[in-house]
């Protein structure tokens, strides 16, 4: 019985040994990955700031730099001071004391989510994929034509960017189109994953993929595909 109990501590704390470093080296890892420019802002990106990590140490935690008009975008961040890794996947953007301003984990590569009490979600994104996707964004704005694979155009609609709450914008259909369309009554819609997403009031949803081309094409496929077309 003894020999079994040491033989087990033993194990555990060979687990140990093999796990701490593993855990070090992901912190390490994040902290690596996290230094350079970032975009915080709001879910809607209507209030945006650019904030820089840096990987030098601080009485504050490690250094970071926030742009002038950050704490008139964001009042909050006036009080962040510096940047620091707590545990195996926290970004945190703490103040003076040390104390969360507010922390962050990623949600998917270079996005990260964190949230502040009574304020809402807010993101933390790198700067160079935050400003392709909105140049993404900006070249889908304006009107569009939805057409079957024979060519015939069904429907012309306006995509637009006048906010629609929860990171969707507005979208308008044309007169006379047809009865397919008419009953889905698209409403709002938004760029996600490389996917434009049209959505109903009823929450109903239809995805378009881009093709090899450059047409946008209903998802999944079929013998008669829904293809929409910038006009």
């Amino acid at each position: 019985m003894t020999f079994r109990l040491s033989h087990a501590f033993g194990a555990l704390a060979a687990c140990a040994v093999v796990v701490s470093p593993v855990r070090a080296q992901d912190a390490a890892e994040l902290k690596k990955n996290m230094v350079g420019q970032w975009e915080l802002s709001t879910t809607d990106r209507s209030k945006t700031c650019v904030v820089t990590l840096k990987p030098d140490s601080s009485p504050q935690g490690l250094k970071l730099e926030l742009e002038p008009g950050c704490a008139a975008a964001l009042p909050f961040t006036k009080d962040i001071t510096g940047w620091n890794i707590r545990g195996l996947d926290i970004v945190r953007l703490q103040d003076g004391t040390g104390e969360a301003v507010i922390d962050f984990t990623e949600v998917e590569a270079g996005i990260l989510e964190g949230m502040r009490t009574g304020e809402g979600v807010y993101i933390l994104q790198n700067l160079a994929a935050a400003r392709s996707l909105a140049k993404s964004m900006d070249q889908m704005i304006g009107d569009w034509a939805m057409v079957r694979g024979n060519g015939n155009t069904i429907c012309g609609l306006t995509l637009t960017n006048n906010d629609a709450g929860n990171d969707n914008f507005q979208v308008f259909l044309k007169p006379k189109c047809d009865s397919t369309v008419e009953a889905f009554a698209p409403t709002q819609w938004r760029l996600e994953h490389g996917q434009i997403m049209l959505m109903s009031a009823s929450g109903e949803v239809w995805r378009f993929e881009a093709d090899d081309n450059a047409q946008w094409r209903l998802v999944p496929d079929s013998a008669d595909p829904l293809i929409m077309l910038r006009q």
